[in-house]
């Protein structure tokens, strides 16, 4: 049975070069504090957004104008009964070119509607990618924490 994911995906007219920055820039369109590197390979950041959500993502693929991944490799999630849900899941950007735009095809593999967290993380990541990620990459402006 092949593992179920939550994917959305953007489009937008900037080069996948430009949306790749947009991607590692992780603190021009995550809400909440990050302590570490996002944008070296092998290199660990954690994800802070005031008692509700904690995790450590380890950067695991960086192809320029292609590629990002992280791993999750520790999470603390206040606000559901497993507060682990996001231990062991992978985080994917991938960028590919598709009739004249730049695409940008997110997967949270192991972020499944079978977990608790499936409504509401989806929802969150649905307004960072369609929302912050997608406003970054078409204006360059880092944007405010929407969830404040």
């Amino acid at each position: 049975m092949k593992k179920r994911s939550f994917t959305t995906t953007i489009s937008v007219d900037q080069t996948p070069s430009e949306a790749f920055a947009a991607v590692n820039n992780v603190r021009g369109w995550w809400s909440g504090e990050i302590e570490g590197a996002t944008d070296k390979l092998g290199a660990e950041f954690t994800y802070r957004y005031k008692d509700a959500h904690r995790s450590t993502q380890k950067v695991m693929e960086l192809i320029p104008g292609k590629k990002v991944a992280w791993h999750v490799s520790d999470s603390h999630l206040s606000f559901v009964k497993d507060e682990s849900e996001w231990t062991g899941t992978d985080i994917v950007f991938d960028i590919s070119t598709k009739d004249g735009k730049t695409e940008i095809r997110f997967t949270h593999s192991g972020l499944a509607p079978e977990i608790e967290c499936y409504g509401s993380c989806s929802n969150a990541w649905g307004i960072l990618i369609n929302g912050n990620l997608r406003k970054l990459i078409t204006t360059g402006k880092s944007q405010p924490d929407v969830f404040a």
